[in-house]
């Protein structure tokens, strides 16, 4: 089975696929139809890709398959990030603002919330 070309072997412009037909049903369905974020990666980034699900996303696993060097192991994955449309640690981690962390200090060290309750508090918002 041939893989969808996401850029045309004639002017290197961006293909959209149009067409899309089922072998078992003889059903023809017509349209624009977008590849997502993953058809924006050439074979090579897929490969890697698919390398890191394989590996469990254990950057040392890679390594060891790859025999490259965690930097430059880093640096190809945000290239594939850039290149699905997003900025490598563009996104907040989840978890507590500083001011909520400080909150929770303060409680503890007022005596209104127990150490453990607030080591609760400070680790579900790791999570």
């Amino acid at each position: 089975m041939n893989v969808i070309p996401t850029r045309c072997p004639l002017c290197g412009g961006e293909v959209t696929v149009t067409r899309i037909y089922c072998q078992e049903c003889d059903t023809t369905i017509e349209g624009r139809f977008g590849g997502g974020a993953f058809s924006r990666l050439g074979p090579e980034q897929l490969a890697f890709v698919e390398l890191f699900v394989r590996c469990e996303g254990k950057i040392t696993r890679m390594e060891t398959e790859l025999g490259l060097s965690y930097p430059t192991i880093r640096n190809r994955l945000q290239e594939v990030v850039r290149a699905m449309g997003y900025e490598p640690g563009g996104e907040e981690p989840a978890g507590m603002t500083e001011a909520e962390r400080q909150h929770v200090l303060e409680e503890l060290d007022q005596g209104r919330i127990t150490a453990e309750e607030a080591m609760r508090l400070l680790q579900e918002t790791e999570r």
